[in-house]
């Protein structure tokens, strides 16, 4: 079972595991897993980077808290949990934060890749268009059409499969492959808008490329 996992955290995208999923693995009270944490002698600068505080509605719809920990905060707190079960659970944990401080990393190389594209086509579209207003909805336009060539989904449609709101940032969900295919659709898309190709042509061509490449 997967324990540890992505989480924003503010503006930051962080790898985190519950203090209720410490819990249950090491078959403790969560309410003695929460008095550990809060009894730690660590640093204001450090509880406030590594532990989070958060909140979880148990069965009956209550509102009960709970910690959200990184690795520094899970390997602090796992310390004082000792025997051989435990050193076995710890060492899943840790494998775990390797694994996802991996594919994070990964997912932020590529949406800054991804914004370098989205700045070139943005540009493209404003220099066809001059001073015109309206190349915030043509770029629109042109991003609903990439996602729904390749997720047969616009952006709204999107929103809804993932429950995010308007301003939540929607290439977020995006897994690692997905990103690229983004970015790749979207650099293709800006080079036939330079060349002077209209929507519909570019639609077919977006469209023929991409059967040919599942063909």
């Amino acid at each position: 079972m997967l324990l540890v996992e992505q989480r924003k955290i503010g503006k930051r995208e962080m790898i985190v595991v519950s203090s209720r999923d410490i819990a249950e693995t090491f078959e403790k009270r969560h309410a003695d897993v929460l008095r550990d944490i809060e009894s730690l002698n660590c640093s204001e600068k450090f509880t406030e980077r590594n532990f989070a505080l958060s909140s979880y509605k148990d069965s009956s719809g209550k509102s009960n808290k709970e910690y959200l920990l990184t690795r520094d905060g899970f390997t602090i707190v796992a310390m004082g949990y000792t025997g051989d079960k435990a050193m076995r659970f710890k060492e899943v944990y840790i494998e775990q934060f390797n694994q996802m401080e991996e594919m994070l990393q990964s997912r932020l190389v590529e949406r800054e890749k991804g914004i370098v594209v989205r700045q070139a086509m943005t540009r493209t579209i404003k220099e066809l268009l001059g001073s015109d207003s309206m190349h915030g909805h043509v770029y629109s336009n042109y991003t609903n059409l990439v996602y729904k060539a390749l997720f047969n989904k616009n952006a709204k449609q999107l929103r809804e499969v993932y429950g995010i709101a308007n301003n939540e940032e929607i290439r977020d969900c995006f897994t690692s492959e997905e990103l690229k295919q983004v970015q790749n659709a979207e650099m293709y898309v800006s080079a036939l808008i330079g060349f002077g190709l209209g929507y519909d042509e570019i639609k077919q061509s977006l469209n023929e490329k991409l059967q040919r490449k599942i063909a």
